[in-house]
């Protein structure tokens, strides 16, 4: 895994607007790799501290870093494989469920049945390298049935081989911030300048169509920008070139890219860590090129140039938004910010309400 600077927190530029969070929904909390039997492992998603890890079968979990009893964070105890145990009164939890086991300071006599005490465990799934937890919204209370909960996330593949690549950055500024740095059309000539992408000379206008699907929007399929080396690239194979692109609530943009039977998949999420912080994720996967030596390396050296200088872009815009400017939104490029501002208030207040009713062609130059 590729892993970018982390913003160091003595130095980090702080002091900017925070997000409203959306729960009840999967978010990567860190690369499933990381997690092996009988460790234990932290992360942060919507200002929760999690503590994981990997129980002996295999079965990852996520639960609040904080023991139920005193409060003492349970990753600063003991893992066997199958329960964790706190190290302030050796409170032991099954992990999966935040069951109590046993508690070792009951006397015989004492009528406390210690499974009926739970510590917070959310449901937690490895799906395409990431260990994915569902965090329920404040005050939801232990969730049953699995049944219930969302598909998780899980990147296509149109091929039985294919070669797979991560990269992650940390970002000093809220999720909605990263998001909309996400979707925006019109920065690549001027952030991601570079003789293997594109140039400030290479703008031109562009006319892309969108629709509206559930809890998000589409570019339809289109040829893509002539303007941008790796998809000139792709004119080797001779076949007609198309992608896809959507943007689904709360922070996901999927990217496909077909050439006949060769194709390029991506997933990239921006994950609310804190109010005021997020995280960008990337996982791709491509069957292009597959028996180029060292495409999977060339590939992250490439990717992680390209993630950075979003990354540095977000750095800097931080600091201009600790001082809580005014900002806007435009027409057209600006379009899909508004979409999603709209699509994230709707699913805050619960509505089926959808920003698009029909297809429409968007117009800037990039």
């Amino acid at each position: 895994m590729a892993r970018l600077t982390t913003i160091d927190p003595a130095g980090a530029v702080t002091g900017g607007p925070t997000a409203t969070l959306i729960y009840d929904d999967w978010y990567p909390a860190l690369r499933s790799e990381e997690l092996r039997r009988k460790a234990l492992k932290t992360a942060m998603l919507l200002d929760i501290p999690l503590v994981l890890g990997r129980r002996n079968d295999g079965q990852i979990f996520a639960m609040r870093d904080s023991c139920p009893h005193r409060g003492i964070p349970l990753s600063v105890g003991w893992f066997d494989g199958e329960h964790v145990t706190c190290r302030y009164h050796g409170w032991e939890f099954e992990p999966c469920s935040g069951q109590c086991a046993q508690i070792p300071s009951l006397p015989s006599f004492d009528k406390l049945d210690a499974t009926r005490i739970y510590a917070t465990a959310f449901p937690c799934v490895e799906r395409d390298g990431y260990a994915w937890v569902y965090i329920s919204g404040p005050g939801a209370g232990r969730r049953k049935d699995p049944s219930e909960l969302p598909i998780v996330p899980e990147l296509a593949k149109y091929s039985a081989k294919y070669r797979a690549a991560h990269l992650t950055a940390d970002l000093p500024c809220n999720v909605d911030h990263g998001i909309i740095g996400l979707m925006d059309p019109a920065h690549g000539p001027f952030v991601h300048q570079a003789w293997w992408w594109r140039s400030r000379a290479s703008i031109r206008q562009k006319t892309k169509r969108f629709e509206p699907i559930p809890e998000g929007f589409r570019m339809a399929a289109h040829t893509p920008s002539g303007n941008s080396a790796p998809y000139k690239l792709l004119g080797v194979y001779g076949e007609p070139i198309e992608t896809t692109i959507d943007f689904v609530l709360p922070n996901r943009r999927w990217e496909t890219i077909r050439c006949g039977p060769k194709w390029f998949t991506s997933l990239t999420t921006v994950t609310p860590v804190t109010s005021s912080t997020c995280r960008i994720d990337v996982v791709a996967a491509w069957n292009v090129f597959y028996h180029v030596p060292f495409v999977t390396s060339i590939a992250k050296f490439f990717g992680a140039k390209f993630v950075r200088q979003d990354q540095e872009t977000m750095v800097q815009q931080a600091e201009g938004l600790r001082h809580n400017p005014s900002l806007m939104l435009i027409d057209d490029a600006d379009k899909p910010a508004k979409w999603y501002f709209a699509l994230k208030q709707a699913r805050m207040e619960d509505s089926a309400k959808h920003p698009l009713d029909g297809p429409v062609d968007l117009h800037w130059r990039s």
